[in-house]
This record gives C-alpha cells, sequence and structure tokens, in this order.
C-alpha cells in the first residue's frame, strides 16, 4: 500500500467493515478505498465516504433516486453496504452488543471451568474459529452460568499470524466451542492445551453450556474430569460423550 501508514484507529475500522461484506476480504476492501480515496486512508478521509461510492468500487453500480442499478445490483446486499460505511465513519465499534457481563473472581465459582465460545451475534454459538467475530467467555459450574467477558477477535485479522493470535485470546480457557474449525486451527488449539468442540448447528450459547452444566454435575467424561481436576480413579469410564 502506498502513502502514510494506517492509524490503528483506520485498519480496525477496515477489518470489521470487511467482515459485513459477503466475499470481500480486508486487503479487497483496502483495495477499493484506496481507489476511492487516493490512497488517503486517514479517519477524516473516511469519514467523507459515500455508500454509492463504496458500492462502485465492487462492480459497475449506480443510484437512481434511491434505487440501486446496474451489473450485479440484484445479487448485492446494500444494507451490507450501508453498514459497512457507518463503521467506516466509525459510528459503529468492533462487536459493540450489550450482553449481560457479569463481574468474576478467581474463586468466586468452586470447581468451575471456563470456555470459550466463538460468536458474531449476541449470545449465539455461530462462529467459525478464524472468522468469528469475538468470543464469549463463560465460567461454569454445576449450577451456575456466568458470561464473564466477551473478547473481540477483530485485531486477528492484522496478525501475521491469525490463528496464533486468536489461540492466544483464549488462552485460560481450557474448553472452546465453535460452529466450525479447520484442521490446521484445530491443532494449534489442542497443542495450547484447549479442548476443541464443534457444533455444526449452532444455537444459543447458553442452551449449549446448559448441556455441558448437565453433563458436568452428573457423570463428566474422562476429558472433562481431567480439566476439573478429578483424579484418574474417581474418573467415570462409561459416558455418553459431548456433541
Amino acid at each position: 500500500m502506498t502513502g502514510q501508514p494506517i492509524s490503528d484507529e483506520v485498519a480496525v475500522r477496515i477489518a470489521l467493515a470487511a467482515r459485513v461484506l459477503p466475499d470481500v476480504s480486508v486487503g479487497d476492501l483496502v483495495e477499493a478505498l484506496q481507489t476511492n480515496l487516493d490512497d488517503d486512508l486517514t479517519e477524516e478521509a473516511l469519514n467523507k465516504l459515500t455508500v454509492t461510492q463504496l458500492k462502485r468500487s465492487f462492480g459497475n453500480i449506480y443510484e437512481v433516486d434511491g434505487e440501486w442499478e446496474g451489473e450485479d445490483a440484484d445479487n448485492q446486499d446494500i444494507t451490507a453496504f450501508k453498514d459497512a460505511v457507518r463503521i467506516l465513519w466509525g459510528e459503529i465499534e468492533a462487536c459493540s452488543h450489550s450482553l449481560p457481563v457479569e463481574p468474576y473472581q478467581d474463586g468466586d465459582m468452586p470447581n468451575s471451568i471456563r470456555i470459550a465460545v466463538a460468536s458474531n451475534n449476541q449470545e449465539k454459538l455461530d462462529g467459525h474459529f478464524g472468522s468469528c467475530h469475538r468470543y464469549l467467555i463463560y465460567q461454569l459450574s454445576s449450577d451456575e452460568i456466568r458470561l464473564i467477558d466477551v473478547r473481540s477477535a477483530l485485531e486477528a485479522d492484522l496478525s501475521e499470524d491469525k490463528n496464533r493470535f486468536r489461540v492466544d485470546l483464549i488462552q485460560d480457557c481450557p474448553v472452546l466451542y465453535v460452529a466450525s474449525i479447520g484442521g490446521p486451527a484445530a491443532a494449534k488449539v489442542i497443542q495450547a492445551n484447549i479442548y476443541p468442540m464443534k457444533v455444526e448447528e449452532g444455537g444459543e450459547a447458553r442452551e449449549v453450556m446448559a448441556k455441558l452444566q448437565q453433563i458436568l454435575s452428573t457423570a463428566p467424561p474422562p476429558w472433562l474430569a481431567k480439566i476439573l481436576g478429578v483424579g484418574t480413579d474417581k474418573r467415570v469410564k462409561n459416558y455418553s460423550a459431548v456433541s
């Protein structure tokens, strides 16, 4: 990229905006913005960007009386472009959902485990490990489910090793729930002593946590018992695997 290096604020806006555009990578968006803004990728320049300008960068599109026309107009999500421009303006912050995060200190919940959930929307398990917007962090015991943190994964797109960045982000969570995860990423997760659980259909995160909570309070499988510090002689040998 030519011109002055972009600021962290601009980089974050671009990375987040790319996520709401269908099939558009961060690199694609940077190239489009360079074309529109003459390589002037500053906060001031982004604040002047219009939806029409951004839309035209991805096809021969124009707007007439509020209607989008031209090549590929019917195949593009105009709402996504509007959202992307608002993000580029700085009006939408990364993962700015109001979620019921509760305070937590070590020792508050005896015999509990910490779990990361790949998420894109509200309090849902609906994210791919390598592309989710954030991780919901739960502290789970046999009688309580507490959302203790929401960690944005936005800056992973700016890292040389995206998977390593994400692993480091949830290093304190021995269990990870995802809708999907690739082989190389799964290997890094496992190497970090994090147990990945794939739930392809996704769902409400608290409902998924409740299922694990039931297993936790009745007959935890050996891998979960090990995380909880249960001795080998006390682990249940016959169990229904967590799915």
